[in-house]
């Protein structure tokens, strides 16, 4: 097994596929998708376009349907929420479909979604996301970042480094490029202030503009969610059975 580190979407190979691919948007989108199905959302169904979102989403009883927009860090008008996974409690989600369309994440689940297994990762489910790795050992993985409209994020990168490192320990033949050495890195300098670091990340700092430190720290939960995020259609998001 080859991991692959890609700071956004845009900088992944066009030429090529992995045999699975593991999105990471830890702030929010991927935390919100494991939050939802760990609280048994019946699936997560992602969008990057909200106007597809919502023609789609019509056609779902209005009270199996929870409709997740955001852009910028705001709710978009016309949803039921924005990208918060606080939202996302058993009460508000068992038994419903999240369609669900943010600025970078699911952008990036779109440009990956043709590999053969496509499953999504934050720090809250990192542990159940390499136990899935290590049983499946698909020959190449590719870890990519939803960076911010275009751009890299920290905290994607650090999140991709936590997964990698545990992968190294076990096999330190893992590492396919620089950048998942580079991300094991930078995880290693701040695994016990993953919060300071979002903090200070570009992105972190426009939450807490908009008051979301509350997301923010939830989302630097490690290992706390044993929910792990697998594509069963295009889009389409389940738990897996791990």
């Amino acid at each position: 097994m080859k991991l692959f580190v890609y700071h956004t979407p845009e900088l992944t190979p066009t030429d090529a596929r992995p045999d699975c691919a593991v999105v990471i948007d830890v702030l929010r989108a991927t935390t919100t998708i494991a939050t939802a199905l760990h609280n048994g959302a019946e699936a997560v169904q992602a969008f990057s376009d909200i106007q597809k979102l919502l023609h789609v989403s019509e056609q779902w009883p209005a009270e199996k349907r929870l409709r997740a927009g955001e852009r910028g860090g705001k709710p978009v008008e016309g949803c039921d929420m924005g990208n918060s996974p606080l939202f996302c409690t058993a009460e508000r989600v068992a038994g419903r479909r999240l369609f669900l369309s943010t600025t970078n994440g699911t952008r990036a689940l779109k440009r990956v979604e043709t590999a053969p297994i496509v499953i999504t990762a934050a720090q809250v489910n990192r542990q159940v996301a390499v136990d899935f790795l290590q049983a499946q050992q698909p020959e190449t993985v590719w870890l990519v970042g939803s960076g911010w409209e275009g751009a890299y994020s920290l905290e994607d990168t650090a999140c991709a480094g936590a997964i990698a490192l545990l992968c190294y320990q076990r096999d330190p033949n893992c590492l396919g490029n620089d950048e998942t050495l580079g991300a094991i890195a930078l995880y290693q300098q701040w695994q016990q202030d993953l919060v300071g670091l979002f903090q200070r990340a570009s992105h972190g700092q426009r939450m807490l503009r908009l008051g979301l430190d509350a997301d923010l720290s939830y989302c630097a939960n490690t290992d706390s969610l044993d929910a792990l995020p697998l594509q069963t259609d295009l889009g389409v998001l389940q738990l897996a059975k791990v």
